[in-house]
């Protein structure tokens, strides 16, 4: 259950925590497997879940499909968001660390 009373500095505590868990998880899952295929795994979980949601939102099957484009749409958004801001995180540790990062 989520408490309604948690302040946004607790949320996003509460909400590193559980991007930490994913990817650690994920980091250990590259030790069998490609970073790719991880990579990809994670998207189908989080498009898989996130559809989960939207469901669970929708007290009917015609509000779930009324409401399916604005998901969408959100859910889209939001991932160009994180990524343009990771690729842009990730591009000042290379630029910083350029000699210390492993070609391959």
């Amino acid at each position: 259950m989520v408490d309604e009373s948690i302040s946004d500095e607790e949320l996003d505590a509460v909400y590193r925590r559980m991007v930490d868990l994913f990817i650690d998880r994920a980091n250990e899952l590259t030790e069998n497997n490609s970073p790719e295929n991880v990579g990809m795994a994670l998207l189908y979980a989080a498009s898989r879940f996130n559809a989960h949601v939207v469901s669970q939102h929708a007290e009917t099957l015609e509000s779930y499909e009324r409401d399916q484009a604005k998901a969408q749409d959100f859910f889209v958004a939001q991932y160009q968001q994180m990524l343009d801001e990771n690729l842009e995180d990730y591009k000042q540790v290379y630029t910083k660390y350029a000699n210390f990062i492993k070609k391959q």
